[in-house]
């Protein structure tokens, strides 16, 4: 498994790469937001850490290009408190964040959370899911959506297999979080809302008249069936 790196705290970096190498992945580092996007492009990681705050172009900038191209998952790696600007790279298509200070053990942990959710489902669970349009192959582990493939990040992939499994089942923000993020995940629950209109978005889904993914208000979310229309 391949880690890419990016934050312009040398001090911080050589401990990330330190770790992450004791465990046994490649690694790679860039610390400003155009070499991250060369690097992306070229070293091609299984998983990426991405800082904010970012000379050259910042890290929501970094994250929106290599979402242009990339599906990779990005941990953001963030100082700010504010619940809007962690959110806003939620939007943009970050997995996952960890705010600053942080334990590398707990980077680890993200990081190995994120590469179970990329594991296709074992042969023995060979199963193919449909809604409507919407296709899911739990093996290939693809999505397509009148036959089209639609790439997903992982946790929009994990989410999709859940709704899709329980079609008509109402799901809270806190058992979505849980049921895909882990039950460690210290996350706000709210951005699974961030990931849900990522989701949306990708398979056709409008959110003012969903078809497919409906908002149950002050519970969560859940898949409907294929009475829907």
């Amino acid at each position: 498994m391949k880690v890419l790196v990016v934050d312009d705290d040398e001090k911080l970096v050589k401990v990330l790469k330190a770790y992450l190498l004791k465990e046994g992945y490649t690694v790679e580092t860039a610390f400003d937001g155009l070499v991250a996007v060369d690097k992306v492009l070229r070293f091609q990681p299984d998983v990426l850490l991405l800082d904010l705050m970012l000379p050259g172009i910042d890290g929501w900038e970094v994250c929106k290009e290599i979402r242009r191209t990339s599906n990779v998952p990005i941990i953001m790696l963030t100082a700010a408190a504010g619940e809007d600007q962690r959110v806003s790279g939620l939007d943009l298509g970050a997995d996952d964040y960890v705010t600053k200070p942080f334990s590398p053990r707990e980077v680890l942990a993200r990081i190995r959370a994120i590469i179970r959710r990329m594991k296709p489902t074992a042969a023995g669970e060979d199963r193919v899911l449909r809604v409507g349009n919407i296709k899911l192959n739990s093996v290939r582990h693809t999505v397509t959506v009148n036959d089209e493939t639609v790439e997903l990040t992982p946790t929009e992939y994990k989410l999709l297999e859940l709704l899709m499994s329980h079609t008509g089942q109402a799901f809270t923000r806190l058992q979505l979080v849980e049921r895909t993020q882990g039950n460690s995940y210290d996350g706000f629950e709210r951005t699974i809302d961030s990931h849900i209109k990522n989701l949306r978005r990708k398979i056709g889904d409008d959110p003012n008249q969903p078809r497919y993914i409906r908002t149950i208000y002050g519970v969560g979310y859940k898949m409907a069936g294929d009475d829907h229309a």
